[in-house]
């Protein structure tokens, strides 16, 4: 079975698009459509701008969606998902691949997403840290001992066995990492990151996110979608909604993801979008799986 994924924030960089852009009358029309909707011209940013540029919040979270977005329609014929899935920004990209949400739609909810987020971060100095070669349970165990002891601290993203990703207060993170290579880890290395994605600094961002998600039209997508917060499969519009907004504070379950469409049948991994960030982790996660990008 073929399975198409997409890469979240992170993945982006100056020049992202502009091949599409020139090559395409599609993917023209569509970078044009998103300038209009976002009010600026954001192909520039992407096209021209530096990498601070493309670090803002308002343009990261949005230019990684257009890039992974019009790269899957533009495949046309060649573009028959059986499964999908997204990390964290990227399951936006996925359920619009998937016909679970039109692409103006998907645009509108990901920069009211973006902007909601970048509240949440002002509200509070927060950050997250990459944590190399320990243990999932000792991980956990860590962000829990920290925790106990009034600091918010979460693993928030389970990309592969051995690189877990996590989540809280500056003071949180920064005992976290001293603990975490005091237990063995080969790195524990901060992020440069805006704020605590997926953790419960984010929840501030869940009431303007829920109210967008209700507001927007979801279909049943042709396929089904495979969401960060359960690693399952989903085709209910209205449990993709809910999903989608328990998304933000809770972990991005990753390796469980990919594991699942591997059980389920998935054969072919192809990664839309900038960089090949998720390749890698397919790799990782199981060593004999099929994952590349667009030919």
């Amino acid at each position: 079975m073929k399975a198409f994924v997409f890469p979240g924030q992170g993945a982006q960089f100056s020049g992202m698009g502009k091949d599409l852009y020139d090559n395409s009358p599609l993917a023209k029309e569509l970078f044009e459509k998103a300038n209009d909707i976002l009010g600026f011209r954001i192909t520039d940013i992407m096209f021209n701008g530096t990498d601070e540029d493309l670090r803002q919040t308002k343009v990261t979270q949005p230019a990684v969606f257009l890039h992974s977005v019009i790269s899957a329609l533009c495949m046309g014929d060649e573009f028959k998902p059986e499964m999908t899935a997204g990390h964290s920004l990227g399951e936006f990209s996925a359920l619009v691949a998937a016909g679970a949400l039109s692409f103006e739609d998907g645009l509108k909810l990901v920069y009211a997403r973006a902007m909601a987020m970048q509240k949440a971060c002002e509200m509070q100095p927060s950050t997250m840290a990459a944590i190399i070669a320990l243990p999932d349970a000792k991980v956990e165990e860590i962000c829990a001992q920290v925790a106990a002891e009034g600091d918010v601290c979460v693993a928030a993203n389970y990309n592969c066995p051995g690189q877990i990703v996590i989540s809280g207060s500056i003071e949180g993170i920064n005992k976290a990492c001293e603990l975490m290579k005091a237990a063995g880890a080969k790195r524990a290395l901060p992020l440069k990151v805006g704020g605590a994605f997926h953790s419960p600094l984010m929840n501030p961002a869940k009431v303007e996110l829920e109210a967008a998600i209700q507001a927007t039209e979801f279909h049943t997508p042709k396929c089904p979608i495979y969401q960060n917060v359960d690693a399952k499969p989903h085709t209910c519009p209205d449990e993709i909604k809910a999903n989608l907004v328990a998304q933000l504070t809770a972990s991005v379950r990753w390796t469980q993801t990919v594991e699942q469409m591997i059980a389920d049948g998935a054969t072919d991994f192809t990664e839309c979008g900038p960089g090949a960030v998720l390749q890698g982790l397919i790799k990782k996660i199981n060593k004999d799986a099929v994952a590349h990008g667009i030919a």
